[in-house]
C-alpha cells in the first residue's frame, strides 16, 4: 500500500497533453484516447485514457474512468481504476476507486469503497 509525497507534483504534470477538452464542450458518449488528456468540460460516458488524465477545476466526468495516472481537481460520479490518483482540494470522487497510489488534498471529498494494490 502506497500514499503519494504530498511534497511534489505528480509526474502527469510534467507531460506534454495531446487531447483537451475545454471547458463549456460537452461529450456524449465514450472518450479513449492513447496518450495524456486534460478535460475541463463534461464527460457523459465512460473514459479510458492510456496514460494519464487530469480533471481541471471545472471538469466533469459522469461514468468510469480507466488510466494509469490522473489528478481530479473537478469532480467524478463513476468508478475509477488507475495506478495513482490525486484527488485535489477542489475534487469530488464519488464511485469505487482501484489504485497503487492514493492522495487526498484537505478539502479534496471523497465517497466509496477504496481497493489498494501493489504497485
Amino acid at each position: 500500500m502506497a500514499f503519494l509525497d504530498k511534497t511534489t507534483k505528480p509526474g502527469i504534470y510534467r507531460r506534454p497533453i495531446t487531447t483537451l477538452i475545454s471547458e463549456g464542450s460537452v461529450v456524449d458518449g465514450s472518450l479513449q484516447a492513447k496518450a495524456f488528456a486534460r478535460i475541463d468540460g463534461h464527460i457523459k460516458g465512460n473514459v479510458e485514457i492510456a496514460d494519464g488524465l487530469i480533471l481541471g477545476k471545472h471538469g466533469s466526468i459522469d461514468g468510469h474512468v480507466k488510466t494509469k495516472e490522473m489528478v481530479v481537481h473537478g469532480t467524478v460520479n463513476g468508478n475509477i481504476t488507475v495506478s495513482t490518483i490525486e484527488i485535489a482540494a477542489t475534487g469530488k470522487v464519488t464511485g469505487d476507486i482501484t489504485t497503487g497510489a492514493l492522495s487526498v488534498e484537505t478539502g479534496g471529498v471523497y465517497n466509496g469503497r477504496l481497493v489498494m494494490k501493489a504497485q
